[in-house]
């Protein structure tokens, strides 16, 4: 096949040049011997022409030493608009295999579009991020204004009102149960901590009481079948030497351990059974009477036309440097347990680091509880573990300047997801108590779902 293929090519080889002598012969008699010559140069360059288009490179385009190109590069490839022919194709082929292959070795930049540069979409970025962060820092400031902060005359008359009541409950105690043996009681919360928002409605009335050192010690709950850190049992201990009525506090005891709840339903039968609380509130002109259950130990005292204020009474003990407090476990079967007082550390820890660098912590947390308080989907979110959550975010940023807040407030609410995400929140002050052991799973994902949608815009939160 390829012989007949050279036959072929080499018969139309003659054919052609025969036709050229013959051309060249009749131009001597009509245009001479000058105008001959001129058309046999012209002629001749024609078919070097296309016996150099029918004849194939025997080797692939290569460059010379000097870098142009040799006389094998087949120049008129890509100048021809006809069609590329099969020899043609081939060419082309074996020329691009020749093109170098480095991308530095050519100018890419000038065959395509200009690119902005890394740096600039960088720019861009951040600059976009800075806006962004610029309004929700606006929006946080407008909404503290708007929403979380509590007039100063408020506040005032809300603590007015709790000691007015403190006071009135301590005459009655002397007066009428002069053997229970007690400390002095005193206000705590935060409205005394300036943390309260929305508006003054709420504040503690802490009852300690006085145990015997060597009659009750404290068993950790992580030491016991019901295993749950941040939460005691106060065993009564020595009863063959101090048998029972030995302590004022042995009516309280169940099962051989001091139960809060027993030390809670005898302050609600002085409370809300004992104490002649309409006259008093006449005395005082205020109203007053115990809230509606199941807020047991609760006065709702109405010092305000407009305003309540709901006083929770709150029994406590402390043995050695303890502080246990009757705020009962959220489920009923670990009613026996003390829970283990962290609220007033926590506070002033958070208090003292914004006293070092007047920082914006204080700030950051009470806008979260405002959008927890007028949110109900979060309304299990509380504010201890609020507290934790910016203590946590403290140990890793250092800068909590007011101008940081918007980063602080995104770091933060990122942070409580992750946390909603594993199910643990360590206690800053105690690692081993888990905040969130008492939400069930049902409860902690609704908060994370309601937090994460939020997350790609953080104000919805600030619209409630």
């Amino acid at each position: 096949m390829a012989g007949a293929g050279q036959r072929k090519g080499k018969k139309d080889d003659n054919g052609i040049g025969t036709a050229i002598d013959f051309v060249l012969s009749n131009a001597r008699l009509v245009l001479g011997v000058g105008g001959a010559a001129m058309l046999g140069i012209a002629t001749l360059a024609v078919k070097r022409m296309y016996d150099r288009a029918i004849s194939a490179p025997s080797s692939p385009t290569r460059l010379s030493q000097s870098g142009k190109r040799s006389w094998e590069e087949p120049n008129w490839l890509g100048s021809s608009s006809r069609l590329l022919t099969q020899d043609m194709k081939t060419n082309l082929s074996r020329s691009l295999q020749t093109l170098p292959t480095d991308p530095s070795a050519t100018d890419t930049d000038f065959f395509r579009p200009t690119k902005p540069k890394p740096s600039a979409k960088r720019s861009q970025v951040e600059l976009k991020k800075s806006r962004l962060r610029l309004s929700l820092q606006e929006k946080l400031f407008a909404y503290y204004r708007r929403k979380v902060a509590i007039p100063v005359d408020e506040q005032v008359r809300a603590k007015q009102a709790a000691v007015d009541i403190c006071a009135e409950l301590r005459s009655f105690l002397r007066a009428k149960l002069p053997d229970m043996p007690l400390r002095d009681m005193y206000l705590s919360g935060s409205l005394y901590d300036d943390l309260q928002v929305v508006t003054a409605d709420h504040i503690q009335l802490i009852v300690p009481l006085m145990l015997e050192q060597n009659l009750w010690s404290c068993i950790p709950g992580e030491d016991t079948i019901m295993n749950i850190p941040g939460f005691y049992l106060v065993r009564r201990e020595n009863p063959e030497y101090f048998p029972r009525g030995s302590s004022y506090w042995d009516r309280c005891v169940v099962g051989g351990y001091l139960s809060p709840k027993a030390v809670a339903d005898t302050f609600e039968k002085v409370v809300a059974g004992s104490i002649n609380w309409p006259a008093i509130g006449t005395l005082l002109d205020y109203v007053i009477r115990p809230a509606a259950p199941p807020a047991d130990l609760t006065l709702e005292v109405q010092y305000d036309p407009e305003r309540h204020l709901f006083i929770d009474f709150l029994p406590s003990l402390t043995l050695g440097d303890i502080i246990l407090v009757a705020k009962p476990h959220r489920l009923a079967q670990n009613d026996n347990l003390w829970r283990l007082s962290l609220r007033p550390a926590e506070t002033a820890r958070l208090r003292a680091l914004d006293q070092c660098d007047s920082g914006c912590r204080c700030l950051c947390l009470k806008i979260f509880k405002a959008v927890c308080k007028s949110n109900p989907a979060l309304g299990h979110l509380t504010a201890s573990q609020l507290t934790n959550v910016i203590l946590h975010l403290s140990q890793e940023e250092s800068d909590w300047s007011q101008d940081m807040l918007a980063d602080r407030f995104l770091q933060a609410l990122k942070g409580l997801i992750r946390y909603l995400e594993a199910g643990v929140l360590p206690s800053a002050l105690n690692p081993k108590v888990n905040l969130f052991s008492e939400l069930t799973p049902e409860e902690v994902d609704e908060l994370g779902y309601t937090l994460y949608s939020s997350l790609s815009e953080p104000e919805v939160l600030l619209q409630t």
